[in-house]
């Protein structure tokens, strides 16, 4: 079965790993919702690049990702979903006793109850159509953990273990749910920790990069954003039709260890 003419929404897709999922997609012939909780003529211009590039039919859809009622409206808004990929994500990096609350709150939310809200939005119509694919992107602190991120830690894992029960729920159905889980990527999320990295380790960029960014990442490399995107169209073929309920490893042995 191809996949082109399908549609696909790609939350937190304005950057990188998603708009990297988003063009990978598009490479491929899927009808791509890019998504952010902006609302800039430079968001729109972003998905029309995409859809020249590709030929696909390609939006910009802003939904603030921390409000459950907005996750929703945005899969309503998109008039159909045949692949979801819950990517939208924020970090914040202090010890346990320190981490303010709203910080907590922001994370769960985002990075994780907003896959809740989306899933339960789009699932009904992958039934009524037939067919679906939930990719969820979790993170290799998705099957393991680091110290001074405990809010991103517990939603990766949460979103693991959500990955398996939608999984479970539509295993008689042809629609599978899966994670995946990068190592480091250089992304914009990644490139706002490297400073506070130096500053805490007290060593150069490409010291720090080296030798704590990349210590548990066994290849000392980064995987890329096409290299993600590669995976969840995989995940989107015939091929990984009997592939549910379980994590995808991109993370240069990184849970090898």
């Amino acid at each position: 079965m191809t996949l082109t003419g399908k549609t696909a929404i790609i939350t937190g897709s304005n950057s990188g790993i998603g708009l990297g999922v988003a063009r990978e997609l598009a490479r491929v012939g899927v009808n791509v919702v890019l998504n952010s909780f902006t609302d800039r003529p430079e968001d729109h211009a972003l998905a029309a690049g995409v859809a020249k590039e590709f030929g696909v039919t390609a939006r910009y859809i802003a939904a603030d990702m921390s409000v459950g009622a907005a996750c929703r409206a945005l899969i309503e808004q998109a008039g159909g979903c045949d692949i979801l990929v819950n990517n939208a994500g924020i970090q914040h990096v202090a010890p346990v006793e320190d981490f303010p609350v709203e910080k907590w709150d922001a994370v769960i939310a985002i990075n994780l109850s907003s896959a809740f809200h989306t899933t339960a939005a789009a699932l009904p119509g992958m039934r009524q159509r037939g067919w679906g694919r939930i990719v969820n992107i979790a993170s290799a602190h998705g099957l393991t953990a680091s110290p001074y991120k405990s809010a991103y830690v517990a939603a990766k894992h949460g979103i693991v273990g959500f990955s398996k029960t939608v999984a479970l729920e539509t295993a008689e159905e042809p629609i599978t749910c899966n994670a995946v889980c990068p190592g480091y990527v250089l992304t914009p999320l990644v490139e706002a920790q490297i400073p506070d990295q130096m500053k805490t380790h007290g060593m150069g960029r490409d010291e720090v990069i080296k030798k704590v960014m990349l210590e548990r990442q066994p290849s000392r490399a980064f995987a890329t954003v096409e290299q993600l995107g590669g995976t969840v169209v995989f995940l989107c073929s015939d091929a990984a039709d009997q592939i549910t309920g379980t994590t995808i490893s991109v993370d240069g042995g990184w849970t090898a260890l």
